[in-house]
């Protein structure tokens, strides 16, 4: 009978590698959703600001549940550094724009490490990227649809804060 013990982890090296990649891809977006909400908190749009608060909190949630997901299979997590994270932006649509444009690279990210998982026959890893996968559907949803008031509504007068106003009413159904 084989040491199991002496087994450290039923991951593979290059599958905990990018799995602790994308420990670190989650932690930037919350640093950048936090860094957003206190732009728009400072701009008066107060909606926004709690959006962007939340999305912070669920991209946080995220990197935790494949911090936690690494370390129950044997693996070692690794806490990120995240540096880079700008504190000013040009302007109200520009941040939904950047929001989009990060949970498509997000999008991206997973895609490659599920075709990784695949790869590599680790099918319990591929099972665990799914939640995130569909997480990844409604985030850029949520975000185009956002993206569209700024269409509908423009900038113009007292649209900034009509955009504030109705941006807490986008919701993603699944259907």
């Amino acid at each position: 009978m084989k040491d199991l013990l002496k087994l450290k982890s039923s991951l593979t090296e290059e599958i905990e590698n990018i799995l602790n990649a994308q420990i670190k891809v989650e932690a930037h977006s919350s640093s950048l959703y936090l860094a957003m909400s206190s732009w728009c908190d400072d701009q008066g749009l107060e909606n926004a600001a709690e959006f962007f608060a939340k999305q912070s909190n669920e991209e946080r949630e995220h990197m935790l549940k494949i911090f936690n997901y690494i370390n129950n299979r044997g693996g070692r997590a690794i806490s990120p550094e995240v540096t880079g994270i700008p504190s000013d932006f040009d302007s109200f649509r520009g941040i939904f724009e950047s929001a989009l444009e990060q949970e498509m690279f997000v999008t991206e990210q997973f895609n490659n490490i599920a075709d990784r998982c695949m790869k590599a026959k680790d099918y319990v890893t591929f099972n665990f990227l799914q939640w995130f996968l569909s997480e990844q559907v409604e985030e850029e949803f949520v975000a185009r649809r956002i993206l569209e008031l700024f269409d509908v509504i423009g900038e113009e007068g007292t649209g900034r804060w009509e955009i504030d106003k109705h941006l807490i009413k986008v919701a993603f159904s699944g259907e």
